[in-house]
């Protein structure tokens, strides 16, 4: 397999994780989202991914996009270990919450956005950044509540094994650091974030380990 990635991609930063928690081998591709304006918009790159975003996943003759498809496939190729739990309402809790994630929280603060914030609409960095912040708050102090409150919260998201959601929650967090927001309003997030950082899978898959590191 043949990941196409940026190192400060949550995106591909999630699918990282997976490989690296399936024990898969894989070729890492990088993809500079700022270089050049951006090489996920060259003719090369659209050939891989005609959306010019990343990641990608090259598995044979399989070209896949989009973080939390790709984890659900490589989780149904190689199911050990599992990454969604065994039954229908489980796993529908777990996508929730990875989908909260990547849909409510990560698309407003996307690269994408923030250039046109910046370069479009002439925000200054200041407010550029206060953005930033305040829709990582935003969705934070809601999956807080909703995860200090649940029962099914462990050392992980959902038990004591990491799932789909703790592949959302970790590159997440790590934006919310490198942005300098407040997170001593979230014991519950920051607790489960620790556990995670103290498994190697998720440790190999951080930013400042991948070979485009800068």
């Amino acid at each position: 397999m043949k990941l196409y990635s940026y190192f400060r991609s949550s995106a591909s930063y999630r699918v990282r994780i997976a490989l690296n928690l399936k024990g898969l081998p894989y070729d890492y591709a990088p993809v500079h989202l700022l270089r050049s304006g951006g090489e996920q918009l060259t003719p090369e790159y659209r050939r891989i991914g005609p959306d010019g975003i990343v990641p990608a996943l090259v598995d044979g003759d399989l070209v896949l996009q989009q973080s939390l498809a790709i984890i659900e496939y490589l989780d149904e190729t190689h199911p050990d270990p599992p990454l969604l739990p065994g039954t229908p309402g489980e796993r529908a809790y777990v996508r929730a919450i990875a989908l909260q994630i990547a849909c409510e929280i990560h698309p407003l603060n996307n690269l994408r956005v923030l250039k046109y914030l910046k370069h479009s609409l002439n925000v200054t960095d200041e407010a550029k950044d206060a953005w930033y912040r305040h829709w990582i708050i935003n969705g934070f102090d809601v999956l807080e509540r909703r995860l200090a409150g649940d029962p099914r919260t462990g050392k992980f998201v959902f038990g004591d094994t990491p799932t789909m959601a703790d592949l959302a929650l970790v590159p997440q967090v790590f934006n919310a650091q490198r942005f300098n927001v407040d997170m001593s309003p979230y014991p519950t997030i920051r607790r489960i974030n620790d556990e995670a950082l103290r498994h190697d899978a998720f440790v190999q898959a951080s930013p400042e380990r991948q070979p485009d590191a800068e």
